[in-house]
């Protein structure tokens, strides 16, 4: 289907419907004169297929269904609480860790599968590139649908689809389950672009640490989890507890999930809104920046936690597989502090601050754990926890500068931001186990060194103000500027006032970003075309 339009579903009574004409006298004859088996037949099957349409549409309806305290009303628009902000947050956490459930346990799955380690492999490739097809082809569409909705329908598909994970004993079905699954986990990067609709401007970094928080815990818990499981019991029990997770947020979401407008109401061309995404990031110098700098980030995490493996169980350590996983304990207490660390500094200083400090807090933990891992345990301990850190802060503050871009494209904004991370992270995997084979230790962590210098490079190419590509004009304020003044005890009164409505916060936004700088008109003019463009009046998909 070309066009995505908000339309309400064809009913008898629209001018689109028709009414069959009916039978001649001649055929209603020949209907007479057919046998009453042969007639009983033809009937069977098309019972059957209502009486399953009917059961999918019911389905359908009690997915879609909203409680009544979720339903928008743009007289009051939804309260983003810290309750829901912690909801978000634990959705992401273990609906982002069904991507690293299999890692520490393929040596298992190649035993029980009876495949190779070279044909396990597949799995987690699968699952990634699974991803990464679902950032580019599904988020997107979070600028067109409701995204209550959306969310709710690619939950319940991967958790029913995750079943087959459950119980199939087939490598082969097991990996395109696999790929399919990974598709469809993408649900925390639906939410975050609406946490940045939701939350107010002054808290807008705080919030969005909760969620980023829950994304990075997943990676980490489901290491442990999956270890801790699997070297106690069998390997399925770790799926199946997935599953009964997914469940569970898909419960948590119908329930307290606030319902909310879709940004393009009119709809957008669906391969104009893919090629938009292209187009960001040769008109936003601000988003290509953070892509830049996410890219080279994102690759010291997943080389560190993919070397320290071949580290720690090689001499002088020894270590087993059960304490190498407990290794991402440490990584999971440091982003404990992510939360505490946005409401006082990413909150309040220019968000290039924010990331120039998280980069250098990376360069110290990759500099102590390279230079000194070989020798004594504390080096990757020290790593671990620096690392974590400082990629927290530095992608927390890249998301809360890119989404005052534009509040009509934030879903196609986070997926360029996402698919740059993304594939950073392929990188870093790549360089570092090459490196590793070369060199050792010492080796693939000069590399990580080498990618922190770079990240540092594009975060001095230009200054926290700049509209421009290159340069600092604008000043060295480290202050924000783009804030504007702080709703009247609206987090807190509860019962005093209405909240603003976030269609009018962004207008307001808008022209401070005009003012400072801190935003570019692009896109919108972009989306604003694109929405302006006239669209075919189709009454069915």
């Amino acid at each position: 289907m070309a066009e995505f339009v908000a339309q309400s579903p064809t009913t008898p009574n629209d001018k689109h419907s028709s009414t069959p004409p009916s039978p001649s006298a001649h055929e209603s004859q020949a209907q007479n004169e057919v046998s009453p088996s042969s007639s009983s037949s033809r009937e069977e099957p098309k019972s059957e297929d209502r009486e399953s349409t009917s059961r999918w549409h019911r389905l359908y309806s009690v997915i879609t269904y909203i409680p009544e305290r979720c339903r928008h009303d743009p007289s009051q628009p939804p309260r983003f609480s810290m309750s829901l902000n912690l909801l978000f947050g634990f959705a992401s956490t273990f609906t982002v860790a069904n991507l690293y459930y299999n890692h520490p346990i393929l040596n298992v799955l190649a035993h029980d599968f009876g495949v190779t380690y070279e044909q396990v492999s597949l799995v987690p490739t699968l699952m990634q590139a699974g991803y990464a097809a679902g950032l580019l082809l599904l988020c997107p569409l979070g600028d067109v649908f409701r995204r209550r909705t959306f969310v709710l329908l690619l939950v319940w598909f991967t958790a029913t689809v995750w079943i087959g994970l459950c119980l199939t004993t087939s490598f082969n079905v097991f990996s395109f389950l696999s790929f399919l699954t990974a598709l469809t986990t993408v649900t925390p990067q639906l939410m975050l672009p609406l946490v940045g609709d939701l939350a107010p401007p002054h808290r807008r970094a705080t919030a969005l640490s909760i969620v980023v928080s829950g994304l990075l815990l997943g990676m980490l818990i489901a290491r442990v989890l999956s270890g801790v499981v699997t070297e106690y019991t069998n390997w399925r029990n770790i799926y199946w507890l997935s599953f009964a997770l997914q469940y569970f947020i898909l419960i948590l979401l119908w329930l307290f999930m606030p319902d909310y407008p879709s940004t393009n109401p009119g709809g957008l061309n669906y391969f104009k809104m893919l090629w938009s995404i292209v187009t960001i990031v040769f008109h936003e110098p601000l988003l290509v920046q953070a892509c830049l700098i996410g890219f080279f980030t994102s690759s010291i995490f997943t080389s560190y936690w993919t070397t320290l493996t071949f580290l720690l169980s090689s001499p002088p350590y020894n270590y087993s597989n059960l304490i190498i996983g407990l290794f991402a304990l440490i990584g999971i207490a440091s982003m404990c502090f992510g939360p505490l660390y946005s409401r006082l500094v990413i909150d309040k200083i220019a968000p290039l601050i924010s990331v120039i400090i998280g980069e250098f807090v990376c360069l110290a933990g990759v500099a102590i754990g390279t230079y000194t891992g070989t020798f004594t345990v504390a080096g990757p301990v020290i790593q671990a926890f620096l690392i974590d850190m400082g990629i927290q802060s530095t992608q927390i503050a890249n998301r809360s500068a890119i989404y005052s871009i534009a509040p009509k494209g934030r879903n196609r904004v986070n997926t360029a931001y996402m698919v740059s991370v993304f594939c950073g992270q392929l990188m870093g995997t790549a360089a570092g186990n090459h490196l590793y084979a070369q060199g050792g230790w010492v080796k693939s962590g000069s590399a990580s060194v080498g990618f922190v210098g770079a990240a540092l490079v594009f975060c001095f190419l230009r200054g926290p103000w700049e509209k421009g590509w290159v340069g600092w004009h604008g000043g060295w304020g480290i202050w924000r500027r783009d804030l504007g003044p702080k709703p009247a005890d609206v987090e807190s009164s509860g019962e005093k006032g209405v909240q603003e409505n976030p269609g009018d916060r962004e207008e307001k936004r808008d022209e401070e970003d005009e003012k400072t700088g801190a935003g570019e008109p692009a896109l919108e003019k972009v989306v604003d075309e694109m929405a302006a463009e006239p669209t075919k009046d189709e009454s069915t998909p």
